[in-house]
């Protein structure tokens, strides 16, 4: 991580997490934004984390990401448990809630990059009902293939796009994004998951005080029993970080 304001950087199973809260994750791309380069964003949460165990590749793309979020609930009690507390859960959907404001606020155009197709623009028209002032460098749906690849990304440079949120879902869009970065001009990518699925009300996000429980996962679960194979990982997680605390 280089530039921008100095954030402490914390490790968890090997992997980085910028000891941040939700406003100091929002000042940190601000201060990304202001260097006019290409960064990455990652939201990590405990699936990522586990899957990051055994794939080396996408440990490397978490470790050289400008910015790495506690996204899961999971994080945040791990860090607590190794003794190097993170401040609390920034969610990438919420971050990306608070930058949408910051970018209509400060009039950074936004690319919306991801979901199937139809749902960016879906999600782009709510977000406008709230936030009037949004530029809206475009939106491309996130069932492209390789040969569409630099299309999709001269569509995301022609708009002049500084944020680029890419909703492909964890580890694509982290791949994607650091394997592309170097085509992209200027803009910070976040990965921000099923992020616009939510905000077209396609899918409904867990009440506020699962959120704050940590029972997210549970919620979605209920939502979607065919995740539960996924959310193997998370009772994984956790003997793995207090295996971590023993040692």
């Amino acid at each position: 991580m280089t530039g921008g304001a100095a954030v402490e950087r914390i490790n968890i199973l090997g992997l980085p997490v910028d000891k941040v809260d939700m406003a100091g994750a929002v000042a940190r791309v601000r201060g990304l934004v202001s260097e006019n380069r290409t960064c990455q964003v990652v939201t990590l949460n405990s699936e990522i984390a586990m899957t990051a165990q055994e794939d080396s590749e996408l440990a490397r793309v978490i470790c050289e990401a400008d910015l790495v979020v506690p996204d899961g609930a999971g994080v945040v009690w791990a860090s607590r448990v190794l003794g190097v507390s993170l401040p609390e859960r920034v969610a990438g959907f919420d971050l990306m809630q608070e930058l949408l404001a910051c970018a209509a606020d400060h009039h950074w155009p936004v690319f919306f990059l991801g979901a199937e197709p139809g749902v960016a623009e879906e999600a782009v028209e709510c977000v406008r009902r709230r936030l009037p002032g949004l530029i809206v460098a475009g939106t491309h749906h996130g069932f492209f293939d390789k040969q569409e690849e630099a299309a999709v990304i001269e569509k995301v440079n022609s708009g002049g796009a500084r944020l680029v949120f890419v909703g492909m879902g964890a580890p694509r869009q982290d791949f994607w994004i650091a394997s592309n970065k170097t085509h992209i001009k200027e803009a910070i990518c976040i990965g921000v998951g099923g992020s616009f699925n939510v905000l077209a009300g396609k899918v409904k996000r867990a009440p506020d005080w699962m959120g704050r429980c940590g029972l997210e996962w549970l919620f979605r679960l209920i939502c979607q029993p065919s995740r539960f194979v996924r959310m193997l990982a998370l009772p994984r997680f956790v003997v793995r970080v207090l295996r971590e605390k023993l040692a």
